[in-house]
Protein backbone atom coordinates (compact mmCIF):
# COMPACT_ATOMS: atom_id res chain seq x y z
CA UNK A 1 0.00 0.00 0.00
CA UNK A 2 1.29 3.33 -0.83
CA UNK A 3 -0.41 5.35 1.88
CA UNK A 4 -2.10 5.07 4.51
CA UNK A 5 -6.14 5.35 4.21
CA UNK A 6 -7.18 8.06 6.38
CA UNK A 7 -9.57 5.38 8.40
CA UNK A 8 -8.78 1.68 9.23
CA UNK A 9 -11.30 -0.98 10.65
CA UNK A 10 -11.66 -3.24 12.98
CA UNK A 11 -14.58 -5.74 13.44
CA UNK A 12 -15.43 -6.97 16.83
CA UNK A 13 -18.45 -8.60 19.04
CA UNK A 14 -20.15 -5.01 21.08
CA UNK A 15 -18.96 -6.94 23.92
CA UNK A 16 -15.29 -7.39 23.37
CA UNK A 17 -15.52 -3.74 21.93
CA UNK A 18 -17.12 -3.00 25.66
CA UNK A 19 -14.11 -5.06 27.97
CA UNK A 20 -11.44 -3.19 25.38
CA UNK A 21 -12.98 -0.21 26.29
CA UNK A 22 -12.49 -1.03 30.21
CA UNK A 23 -8.69 -2.41 29.23
CA UNK A 24 -7.53 0.25 27.52
CA UNK A 25 -7.73 -1.65 24.21
CA UNK A 26 -7.06 -4.68 22.32
CA UNK A 27 -3.91 -7.18 22.67
CA UNK A 28 -2.78 -9.10 19.33
CA UNK A 29 -3.48 -12.56 19.50
CA UNK A 30 -0.96 -15.16 20.26
CA UNK A 31 -1.37 -16.98 17.42
CA UNK A 32 -1.03 -14.47 14.91
CA UNK A 33 0.99 -12.01 16.63
CA UNK A 34 -1.02 -9.48 15.26
CA UNK A 35 -4.99 -7.75 15.04
CA UNK A 36 -6.57 -7.74 11.95
CA UNK A 37 -7.71 -4.92 10.79
CA UNK A 38 -9.48 -3.99 7.18
CA UNK A 39 -10.02 -0.30 4.82
CA UNK A 40 -13.77 0.40 4.91
CA UNK A 41 -14.01 -1.22 1.28
CA UNK A 42 -12.60 -4.24 2.54
CA UNK A 43 -14.44 -5.52 5.52
CA UNK A 44 -16.95 -7.47 4.40
CA UNK A 45 -14.76 -10.05 3.47
CA UNK A 46 -13.44 -11.29 6.28
CA UNK A 47 -17.00 -10.27 7.86
CA UNK A 48 -18.76 -12.81 5.82
CA UNK A 49 -15.95 -15.44 6.15
CA UNK A 50 -15.85 -15.34 9.47
CA UNK A 51 -18.97 -14.08 11.61
CA UNK A 52 -21.93 -14.89 8.57
CA UNK A 53 -25.21 -14.02 10.04
CA UNK A 54 -24.25 -12.51 13.47
CA UNK A 55 -26.21 -9.81 14.56
CA UNK A 56 -24.22 -8.83 17.36
CA UNK A 57 -20.68 -7.32 15.63
CA UNK A 58 -19.55 -4.04 16.03
CA UNK A 59 -16.87 -1.64 13.43
CA UNK A 60 -14.41 0.30 15.09
CA UNK A 61 -13.24 3.04 12.84
CA UNK A 62 -9.75 3.75 14.09
CA UNK A 63 -7.16 7.02 13.26
CA UNK A 64 -3.66 5.26 11.96
CA UNK A 65 -2.02 8.23 12.93
CA UNK A 66 -3.11 7.40 16.84
CA UNK A 67 -1.64 3.92 16.78
CA UNK A 68 1.80 3.39 18.69
CA UNK A 69 2.66 0.37 16.89
CA UNK A 70 3.38 -0.64 13.35
CA UNK A 71 0.43 -1.46 10.42
CA UNK A 72 1.88 -3.95 8.16
CA UNK A 73 0.14 -4.51 4.47
CA UNK A 74 -0.20 -8.12 3.92
CA UNK A 75 -2.51 -11.05 1.91
CA UNK A 76 -5.37 -11.93 3.41
CA UNK A 77 -6.39 -15.64 2.54
CA UNK A 78 -6.60 -17.32 -0.86
CA UNK A 79 -10.51 -16.48 -1.33
CA UNK A 80 -9.12 -12.42 -1.91
CA UNK A 81 -7.80 -11.02 -4.66
CA UNK A 82 -4.45 -11.90 -5.15
CA UNK A 83 -3.62 -8.12 -5.53
CA UNK A 84 -6.05 -7.29 -2.11
CA UNK A 85 -3.57 -6.58 1.12
CA UNK A 86 -5.13 -5.89 4.55
CA UNK A 87 -3.58 -3.88 7.30
CA UNK A 88 -2.39 -6.03 10.18
CA UNK A 89 -1.56 -4.25 13.77
CA UNK A 90 1.79 -5.64 15.47
CA UNK A 91 0.72 -4.11 18.45
CA UNK A 92 -1.81 -3.13 20.58
CA UNK A 93 -4.75 -1.27 19.46
CA UNK A 94 -5.18 1.51 22.15
CA UNK A 95 -9.15 2.42 22.81
CA UNK A 96 -8.56 6.56 22.20
CA UNK A 97 -7.30 5.42 18.37
CA UNK A 98 -10.96 4.64 18.11
CA UNK A 99 -12.53 7.52 16.65
CA UNK A 100 -16.26 5.87 15.78
CA UNK A 101 -18.34 2.77 16.71
CA UNK A 102 -21.04 1.32 14.43
CA UNK A 103 -23.29 -1.37 14.67
CA UNK A 104 -22.78 -3.97 11.85
CA UNK A 105 -25.89 -6.10 10.75
CA UNK A 106 -25.55 -8.32 8.22
CA UNK A 107 -28.59 -8.67 5.49
CA UNK A 108 -31.94 -10.88 5.96
CA UNK A 109 -29.48 -13.78 3.83
CA UNK A 110 -26.85 -13.37 6.95
CA UNK A 111 -24.43 -11.41 4.64
CA UNK A 112 -22.48 -8.11 5.53
CA UNK A 113 -22.85 -5.47 3.07
CA UNK A 114 -20.48 -3.09 1.70
CA UNK A 115 -19.89 -0.15 3.61
CA UNK A 116 -18.58 3.33 3.20
CA UNK A 117 -16.68 5.74 5.43
CA UNK A 118 -17.38 6.26 9.46
CA UNK A 119 -20.59 5.84 10.82
CA UNK A 120 -22.09 6.00 14.73
CA UNK A 121 -20.48 7.43 17.44
CA UNK A 122 -17.70 5.93 20.43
Amino acid sequence: MSSTPAVLVHMCAASEWSSARRCGGFRPGSATGFIHLSTPEQIHLPANRLFLGRRDMVLLYIDPAALDSPVRWEPGTVADPDWMLFPHLYGELPARAVISVAAYVPAADGTFPLISGPQGSV
